[in-house]
């Protein structure tokens, strides 16, 4: 019997590579992100740069420089419903305890400069920066790799709640 099992497996190898491959990404789940080819295709900027990540849906406590992956519930929501589905994943740069400040439009984290916000959206919607402020326990300021990036320098994206958090991101490729 077994025999005869292993010979239809030998037989039908590319079957079961599929059905593992499924299974083997359910578990560790792999996530594709498109964005580095978008900015060829379509002119997009990309807010991390990687192609390939695995998402451990399992450690929802970020350490700085960790990458995350998050549901969105910031106050764009109200501007942009459809977020509220949209997973996003950023660098942790801020814990709670980190001093955010903001000078004319640089914020800083603890003295380092995390980004400028930016006046408005590609779409013309007027963005304020962030306010200064102590990041509260159980909050985390994220920042994307690029100057774009739509994350926490902003007041209408704002800061991320640990409830928000949905796991670690490990870049692959």
């Amino acid at each position: 019997m077994m025999r005869t099992y292993f010979a239809h497996i030998r037989h039908r190898w590319y079957i079961y590579l599929i059905l593992t491959v499924i299974w083997m990404s359910a578990l560790i789940r792999v996530l594709v992100n498109p964005t580095p080819w978008l900015p060829i295709l379509f002119n997009v900027t990309p807010s991390v740069p990687y192609w390939i990540v695995a998402i451990d849906y399992t450690a929802r406590n970020p350490q700085r420089g960790d990458y995350i992956v998050y549901s969105f519930e910031g106050d764009a929501v109200r501007q942009f419903p459809g977020m509220r589905r949209q997973p996003l994943f950023k660098q942790v740069a801020g814990m709670p305890g980190d001093v955010v400040t903001v000078t004319e439009r640089h914020v800083y984290v603890n003295g380092r400069d995390v980004g400028v916000a930016k006046t408005h959206t590609i779409t013309r919607l007027p963005l304020q920066p962030i306010a200064p402020t102590v990041i509260p326990p159980g909050y985390y300021y994220v920042a994307g790799q690029n100057p774009d990036s739509f994350d926490s320098r902003y007041a209408i994206s704002g800061l991320v709640a640990r409830r928000q958090i949905l796991g670690r991101v490990t870049p692959l490729l």
